[in-house]
């Protein structure tokens, strides 16, 4: 069986029956006395029954209506409730969008970066809830470009075509030596003027490796490693433990146990930055963890 009326039909009959009269339907739906005539009738003809005896003087509903009025009332009312429960859970799930910043971030900048930023985001009030995906720079550019992270903090301005750039400073790459070694109390020291200590160097691969490997061939020089990691920090463990030096950023030590001397020319550093997919407009919080991460620098 086709069911031929809607929810309107229904409001209308229920409007007729409470009032007992078409007009004064008419007046409560705003709606003119011919379209509250007409639902009834559409109704009617899809339940086959006759709802309303219609005289000059009165509308009366007949035993149909008596019996369709409860089932009526039924039917709007969980269509109501329904309709109450889908709008309360979208707007809960645009809440929850708005509420979460998702930061694409090379984990040596969350020291120095990502956590003074959110202090002061939440310093400022706001309570937007933080995702941070860590990974190497080339996995925060591919997390901002296929649009899994709002922004990234990024140590290589390498973009894909849909991202823009925003330099914040330039992070020195520095040598990392344990604690009583005797480079400890320099605070500069030439390539390779580090002995027999063994030498720890990023990966192959790595961002940080690509600016060594491209400042030592345009110095002529030669390193030789003894160890490659593909952290930071688990270059600074090493470092701490005892095992060697290491060539790491500047914004990496944050409170390792090691000490730092800085490197005699040829200088190497690499440039750190916010990156962006072009014509991406910003929600409140995003923009507000953006400028706290700029205050920052």
């Amino acid at each position: 069986m086709r069911i031929n009326f809607d929810f309107n039909d229904l409001e209308a009959f229920l409007a007729v029956k409470d009032t007992g009269s078409f007009h004064v339907a008419a007046e409560r739906l705003n709606l003119s006395q011919s379209a509250v005539t007409r639902r009834v009738q559409k109704l009617e003809a899809a339940l086959g029954s006759v709802l309303f005896e219609r005289t000059t003087r009165a509308v009366k509903p007949t035993l149909a209506a008596k019996r369709l009025q409860a089932r009526a009332e039924a039917i709007l009312a969980d269509a109501q409730e329904t309709a109450t429960a889908m709008r309360d859970e979208s707007v809960a799930f645009a809440h929850q969008r708005g509420a979460v910043v998702t930061v694409a971030t090379i984990p040596t900048v969350v020291a120095r970066l990502v956590s003074p930023a959110i202090r002061a985001l939440r310093s400022g009030g706001h309570s937007a809830r933080i995702r941070l995906l860590d990974g190497s720079a080339n996995e925060v550019a591919e997390a901002v470009a296929a649009g899994d992270a709002d922004f990234g903090i990024c140590s290589i301005p390498m973009l894909e075509p849909t991202t823009e750039f925003e330099p914040l400073f330039d992070d020195q790459i520095i040598l990392a030596v344990p604690i009583g070694h005797d480079l400890a109390v320099r605070d500069t020291v030439g390539w390779g003027n580090w002995g027999d200590t063994p030498l720890i160097l990023p990966a192959r691969g790595t961002g940080n490796r690509l600016l060594i490997d491209e400042a030592m061939a345009r110095a002529r020089l030669a390193l030789n490693w003894t160890y490659e990691v593909g952290r930071s920090t688990t270059a600074l463990e090493l470092v701490a433990d005892g095992t060697g030096v290491a060539l790491v950023p500047r914004s990496a030590i944050g409170v390792a146990n090691v000490a730092t001397c800085a490197l005699s020319a040829p200088d190497i550093a690499r440039p750190v930055g916010v990156l962006s997919r072009l014509g991406q407009t910003d929600a409140p919080a995003v923009k507000a963890m953006k400028d706290a991460i700029r205050r920052a620098v």
